[in-house]
């Protein structure tokens, strides 16, 4: 009983500390006699990041069969990759670069 006591008197005391600090945060500091109008900032005009930079020259346009060979070859050669290093393996053959031209 007595340990039921103590844990409810502590929580107790713990809340009471708690709405003390928070009524003393939301309280609003500022008396009548400090009250200014309020002035509205001045506003910037609206900018997004690149919009003083020159446009980039556009990009040509690759046709979608080149771009599926280069993927294609790519595959081939991770899989080539991938053959010979469980034939082989070694840190060496783990860790070489690859010949693809799609790295990353």
């Amino acid at each position: 009983m007595e340990m039921f006591l103590m844990v409810a008197t502590v929580s107790l005391l713990g809340m009471v500390v708690s709405v003390g600090l928070f009524a003393a945060a939301t309280r609003d500091n500022v008396g009548a006699s400090e009250v200014r109008p309020e002035q509205p900032l001045p506003l910037a005009p609206p900018r997004f990041f690149l919009s003083e930079r020159a446009p980039a020259a556009p990009m040509p346009r690759v046709p979608i069969e080149v771009l599926l060979l280069q993927i294609e070859r790519h595959v081939r050669l991770e899989q080539a990759a991938a053959e010979s290093f469980l034939d082989a393996p070694t840190m060496r053959s783990l860790h070489s670069r690859t010949t693809s031209p799609l790295v990353h």
